[in-house]
């Protein structure tokens, strides 16, 4: 499936029968509705075991403190991090800082007035992360890991769903006794939605050489798994559901407000010049919607027309509308 905000609606057909053990010939098109849950843990009903796992990998100690190898794995099957990408955050245990980078940068370097020599690459306690942009320079890459921080879902594309980077940490410690684990793990995937659990230390990554005969391995790994929750994104649902039938000239649409109206005060008309302005598409990094001005004020309408009804087989147009100006839903 392909959409965009020009093209907006994307069309299934589907000649697969949807009989019931028993029935003969009616057609009974289902449509499933997620049912989000009021609770503080992050839970996705269409992919409860997936997530995206964080693991760090020391692979060699500094006279100050460490170089971690960073990966980011997407084990959704389904919810992919599209632009403007992925910001991660955490907070040190003490006051460690951060030497250097490469794949990724922090947004803010903080307050390195008390440094004399070299300058770190970030003095904040509070550390926040984004990828870099493709096209940087040779030697700012890793893993040729340069994607704007979008990344696939593991069920759609898994060379696509994983990303890393390399870190050089200083003023921490030094082996696996006196190192500190970082803590308070978060993740914008871009917008809200990802609770990230504890950090824990587990069994080191082993590695393959390019060879393949020999195996080597990190020194200390720990993982942070985060997961997904549309509760937590939006109290509001992000589609709605619409139905008609051939032989009725009657249209079920989306109730009114399906999705909320909290944005119809901001929502651009389909006739307005607004709609045509430069930069209109640009997504905003707190994956904020803007949407056209429907009775719905849905993002997605998913709308179900039942063509034909035959006696061993039904056929089923489903059309798909993306009302989401800063939204392009290529995966």
């Amino acid at each position: 499936m392909r959409f965009n905000q020009s093209t907006q609606t994307c069309y299934y057909g589907c000649r697969k029968c949807c009989l019931f053990p028993g029935m003969k010939s009616t057609c009974i098109p289902v449509v499933l509705f997620l049912l989000m849950l009021p609770n503080a843990d992050a839970y996705d009903p269409l992919d409860p075991t997936g997530n995206i796992t964080i693991k760090w990998d020391i692979v060699s100690w500094t006279a100050d403190g460490y170089v971690a190898a960073v990966t980011m794995s997407n084990f959704q099957m389904y919810r992919s991090i599209m632009n403007p990408g992925w910001t991660l955050g955490w907070q040190w245990a003490k006051k460690e800082v951060i030497w250097s980078m490469v794949g990724a940068q922090t947004t803010e370097q903080g307050d390195c007035s008390k440094f004399k020599g070299t300058v770190p690459h970030c003095s904040k306690k509070n550390s926040i992360v984004v990828d870099l942009l493709p096209g940087v320079p040779y030697n700012q890459q890793f893993s040729n890991c340069f994607k704007a921080g979008v990344m696939s879902a593991w069920g759609q594309d898994p060379t696509g769903s994983v990303t890393a980077f390399q870190v050089s940490v200083g003023l921490a410690g030094t082996s696996n006794k006196t190192v500190k684990l970082p803590k308070n793990f978060n993740l914008l995937g871009p917008g809200l939605g990802y609770t990230c659990g504890p950090v824990k230390v587990v069994p080191s990554t082993v590695y393959l050489t390019p060879d393949r005969r020999r195996k080597t391995q990190a020194l200390m790994t720990w993982n942070v798994a985060c997961t997904y929750s549309q509760y937590l994104a939006s109290r509001n649902p992000s589609c709605c559901v619409s139905f008609s039938y051939f032989y009725n000239e009657t249209i079920t649409p989306c109730p009114a407000c399906a999705c909320g109206c909290q944005n119809k005060n901001n929502c651009v008309m389909s006739d307005s010049k607004q709609a045509h302005r430069k930069g209109i598409n640009t997504p905003r990094k707190d994956n904020a919607p803007l949407l056209q001005c429907t009775h719905h004020m849905c993002p997605i309408r998913v709308h179900w027309h039942v063509k034909l009804n035959y006696k061993d087989y039904c056929r089923v147009k489903i059309a798909i509308t993306n009302f989401n100006y800063r939204m392009n839903y290529t995966q």
